[in-house]
C-alpha cells in the first residue's frame, strides 16, 4: 500500500462542504427555476407541471440533506449511536431513479461511525454504477461487532483504482470534492476500528467492511 494520504482538518471540512453543495445544488437550482417559471406562466397545465417539478426537486434536496446529515454530520454528541432503521430510510430516499436499493440487516443501533461508514459505502456503490443498477446492503453479526457488504450490480460496475486506495488509507492522488468521499470513508473506517476492502468482478463491485 502506498503512503497514507495527508490532509488538514480545515481542508477536509472545506472539501466535504463542497461535496454536499455539489450534491444538492441541482435540485435546489431546479426549485428556484420552477418558482421563477410559476411567476411568469399563465397556462394552468404548465403551472401544474412546474409544481410537479418543484415537488420532486424538493424531495430530492431533502433526501440528499438528510443523507448528508447522517453520512457526514455529527448526528448527535460524541459516542452517540444511530438506529439502522433511520440509516435505511435515508439511504432508500436518496437512492432512486436509475438505481435501486436492497437492504438486509437487523433493526439495531450501532456506533455512529459504523453507520456513517455504511452510508458512505452505499454512496460509493451508486458511484460504481454510472448507468444504474442495484445496490445491495447486507449487515451481519451482532451488536457493535458487525460486518457490512455493499454489492453494486450493473453494467458496467466499476470503481477507479484510486478509490480503493483511498478507502484503504493509501494515497490515491490529489484530493478534490469528488475524491474526498472515499478518503473520508477511509478515515471513518479507521475511527470505527474497521477495514474496508474492494472486490471487482464482471458487472459487480463489492465493498466490504469488517
Amino acid at each position: 500500500m502506498t503512503e497514507p494520504a495527508a490532509i488538514g482538518d480545515l481542508d477536509l471540512a472545506a472539501l466535504i462542504s463542497s461535496r454536499i453543495c455539489h450534491d444538492v445544488i441541482s435540485p435546489v437550482g431546479a426549485i428556484a427555476n420552477g418558482l421563477e417559471m410559476l411567476g411568469e406562466e399563465q397556462d394552468e397545465a404548465m403551472r401544474e407541471q412546474t409544481m410537479d417539478l418543484i415537488r420532486k426537486s424538493a424531495r430530492q434536496a431533502s433526501a440528499k440533506l438528510q443523507f448528508a446529515r447522517l453520512a457526514f454530520g455529527a448526528a448527535g454528541s460524541a459516542g452517540a449511536e444511530i438506529d439502522l432503521r433511520d440509516a435505511e430510510r435515508v439511504a432508500k430516499d436518496v437512492v432512486q431513479g436509475k438505481h435501486s436499493l436492497s437492504w438486509q440487516g437487523p433493526p439495531v443501533t450501532l456506533p455512529k461511525n459504523k453507520v456513517k461508514l455504511l452510508l458512505n459505502l452505499v454512496a460509493l456503490g451508486v458511484v460504481a454504477l454510472p448507468r444504474g443498477g442495484t445496490v445491495s446492503v447486507d449487515i451481519t453479526g451482532e451488536g457493535p461487532a458487525v460486518a457490512f457488504t455493499v454489492l453494486a450490480k450493473g453494467e458496467p460496475a466499476r470503481l477507479p483504482e484510486h478509490v480503493a486506495s483511498l478507502l484503504a488509507g493509501g494515497n490515491g492522488g490529489a484530493l478534490d470534492a469528488h475524491s474526498i468521499q472515499p478518503y473520508y470513508a477511509g478515515r471513518v473506517a479507521a475511527a470505527a476500528g474497521m477495514t474496508v476492502t474492494v472486490e471487482g468482478r464482471d458487472n459487480e463491485v463489492a465493498l466490504k467492511a469488517a
